[in-house]
């Protein structure tokens, strides 16, 4: 294996994770340079990844196969964790000193990169150090102690290069930002690059989509990244449809972008179609063959291929300009000949630059165009329009992404040779998520397969499907800014997203309760029925209240009840402290009852069990829930160039778990996105209904889990992470396979 690393960006848990691997044996070879990938020992080509944690997972997958499911479980959320621990130093310092507590390492008995990553993130933490001056963590600074000791790290921190020890000593002592400079958007937002030549009021920007499927999250960057700029520079933005290819464009896809944009509640100054300039650019083409700087070609696609690739001028390149003329003709008229040929600009056969090898910039396509109908038989190629039209709409700044770059020579040689306005390409990384793909024919073919339910479905990466799974379109915003224009290669894990996402959420997402389908009796002494006003968010006092019903007979998840000790206080949330009299146990172990009394003068609640609870009345109707739990579609996180994603998809990819909710959620509507107290946050695909006259039957409420980056695992909670494990049948967790 070989592992290239960035020594502007060191992936310093990864690089300890190698050394941990290399001791045990395996062949390692690290090098340092300008980029990030790995080379396996089965394949030739490198496989890029950007962060520690992409090189973590790599080298887990590869040399760590018989890990154990809990232990699995265990170790993706501690690498979730690390992710995000800096995004509230302090809790997250409390969080793992609380962990560290009764236990050596973070899985398991022995070390493994579970710990190498949360230390590599804390070891050049300069938040971590201001905390621990302050307020030591008395088991986190032992436990850091411990991993310093490690051969392993030992080894591999002596081995960076004295250029890569400078990067990481500088981002040590960096200081945290002040609170005022935390709240700054210009601040949080600091990797967006001002663009050159951009003046305020006058930066316009374009979004040209193609019509030929669904927006993604890589087409939510471009959108998002453009607007960013139309905002900030106070300019104007402009959607464009590039309807070039007859073949590709579809009306109803118009209809579903214009959707997806306005869903990503992005409004812009102008709507265009680049067919609208059609006449324009025939007259452009032929002022080329006229100029003799294009000319028509009937080489046969696969020979012209190959005679680009080798260098090997056509043999119609020095036609004349009466002949280009006259074949330009017979392939405006799409006849016999005409649909043979194509017109290519003569830019340079010799050039180093494949793109600038004669460029097809005309076809003759004798289809129907949805817009444009058959008035036309010949189309313009995408690289030929998108300068012209650029220019003519007054386009200043051209963000595109990296996978343009040998195209833009092309583009400005268009410019210079139509002699027409010079706009400015400034170029950002395009977006690669994990355990994913974003290609609209892949995307196609899970939804032809069956495999989805839909473009909407919450496993697709599509604009629809992420928003209808929990996203927020702030939450997107957010992750978008977070990249900002950079030009790095980034393949981000879905993890960062979601935890940024969390932060939007959290603040206001309202609270409500839901239990299992098999709850234990809890039966109180000297309790009437009576009802409870609660917030529905601890710390938001906006989010309002709701009623909640107490009663002699409570319910409790059985899960909670095997927890619970005779004689000890347990905190029923929002209601207070119980004394536990007597627990009732079936001969399998499982609890059937409890008997208990209320000790609500106790406000001791520092040290009890915190339990979520229904009352068991006719007064407080139970509400029917069904949480729905999903996986990647890719098992695989980082597909090699030449892998089938297909050998990825094997797995289940959606749970659903039956429980019983309190009738608060009745309220509740499509698209909401609430808290299960002690569960997680989910998002409202179904909201309840009445019983319908014609099958007598109540619509049961459908809940969308939404991740939130690191979830924490707790007595009673029903986790992704917890559903995806085989313990999950010891728990007594009744599950359904969907498809």
């Amino acid at each position: 294996m070989k592992i290239a690393c960035n020594k502007f960006n060191p992936p310093l848990g990864g690089l300890l994770a190698a050394e941990l691997y290399k001791s045990s044996g395996q062949e390692i070879n690290i090098s340092w340079g300008n980029e990030s990938s790995i080379t396996l020992s089965n394949s030739n080509k490198p496989v890029p990844y950007v962060t520690s944690n992409d090189l973590i997972r790599i080298l887990e997958n590869t040399f760590n196969k018989s890990l154990e499911p809990l232990q699995k479980v265990t170790m993706n959320h501690w690498l979730s964790f690390s992710l995000t621990l800096e995004d509230d130093i302090p809790k997250s310092i409390q969080y793992l000193d609380q962990t560290l507590g009764p236990i050596t390492y973070l899985v398991g008995e022995t070390l493994t990169v579970s710990d190498l990553a949360v230390f590599s993130v804390l070891h050049v933490s300069a938040k971590f150090k201001d905390v621990s001056k302050k307020n030591p963590a008395k088991n986190v600074q032992r436990w850091m102690k411990l991993i310093e000791s490690q051969p392993c790290v030992i080894k591999a921190l002596k081995a960076l290069p004295a250029e890569v020890l400078d990067t990481l000593n500088k981002s040590s002592s960096r200081k945290s930002p002040s609170s005022n400079e935390a709240g700054s958007g210009r601040q949080q937002e600091g990797k967006f690059i001002d663009l050159p030549h951009a003046e305020m009021g006058k930066v316009v920007v374009r979004f040209p989509p193609e019509a030929s499927g669904y927006l993604h999250i890589g087409h939510a960057k471009a959108a998002l990244l453009n607007q960013y700029y139309q905002v900030a520079f106070q300019g104007k933005l402009v959607m464009r449809f590039d309807d070039t290819n007859p073949a590709k464009e579809n009306a109803e896809f118009e209809k579903v972008i214009l959707e997806d944009v306005a869903m990503l509640e992005i409004k812009p100054d102008m709507f265009t179609h680049t067919s609208q300039y059609f006449d324009l650019m025939m007259e452009m083409c032929e002022k080329l063959i006229k100029e003799g700087k294009a000319f028509v070609d009937d080489t046969p696609a696969e020979q012209m291929k190959n005679e680009r690739e080798q260098k090997i001028d056509s043999k119609n390149r020095n036609n004349s300009v009466e002949k280009n003329l006259q074949l330009w003709e017979e392939m405006k008229k799409a006849t016999d000949v005409g649909v043979q040929c194509c017109v290519r600009a003569k830019i340079d056969m010799q050039s180093a630059n494949g793109c600038m090898r004669d460029p097809t910039i005309y076809r003759c396509k004798p289809e129907t165009h949805p817009r444009t109908g058959t008035q036309y038989k010949v189309y313009p190629t995408y690289d030929f329009a998108c300068p012209i039209v650029d220019s003519i709409e007054g386009v200043t700044h051209v963000l595109r992404t990296m996978e343009y770059h040998d195209r833009d020579p092309q583009f400005y040689w268009f410019i210079e040779a139509l002699g027409i306005r010079k706009p400015y390409i400034w170029e950002y990384s395009r977006l690669s998520m994990t355990n994913t793909v974003l290609s609209k024919r892949k995307l196609t073919w899970f939804v032809e397969q069956g495999l989805v339910d839909g473009w909407d479905d919450p496993r697709m990466p599509t604009v629809r499907g992420v928003l209808r799974r929990g996203m927020t379109v702030e939450g997107l915003r957010q992750f978008i800014q977070a990249q900002g224009s950079s030009r790095s290669v980034v393949f981000m894990e879905w993890d960062k997203i979601w935890a940024i996402n969390k932060k939007v959420i959290d603040p206001i997402a309202p609270r409500y309760t839901a239990l299992e389908s098999n709850p234990v009796p809890v039966n109180l002494k000297g309790v009437s029925e009576s009802t409870l006003t609660v917030a529905l968010h601890p710390k938001n006092a906006d989010v309002g209240n709701k009623q909640v019903w107490v009663a002699p007979r409570l319910l409790i998840d059985q899960v909670d009840a095997k927890t619970l000790k005779e004689g000890e206080n347990a905190t029923f949330i929002n209601y207070g402290n119980i004394l536990i009299n007597k627990i009732h146990k079936a001969a399998d172990g499982s609890v059937t009852s409890i008997d208990a009394t209320p000790n609500l003068d106790n406000k001791d609640y520092k040290k009890t069990l915190k339990l979520t609870w229904l009352a068991d009345t006719e007064k407080s109707s139970q509400v029917e829930v069904y949480c729905v739990y999903f996986d990647h579609i890719i098992s695989k996180a980082v597909l090699g160039k030449d892998e089938d994603f297909k050998q990825y998809i094997g797995h289940q990819t959606r749970w659903e778990v039956h429980m019983i909710g309190e009738p608060e959620l009745l309220k509740v509507k499509v698209g909401d996105i609430i808290q299960l107290q002690r569960r997680g946050f989910f998002r409202v695909d179904v909201a309840p209904a009445p019983p319908s006259p014609h099958t007598s039957r109540a619509t049961p409420l459908v809940l969308f889990h939404v991740p939130d980056g690191h979830t924490k695992e707790m007595p009673g909670q029903v986790s992704v992470l917890y559903l995806f494990s085989p313990l999950v049948a010891l728990q007594g967790t009744r599950r359904r396979k969907m498809w």
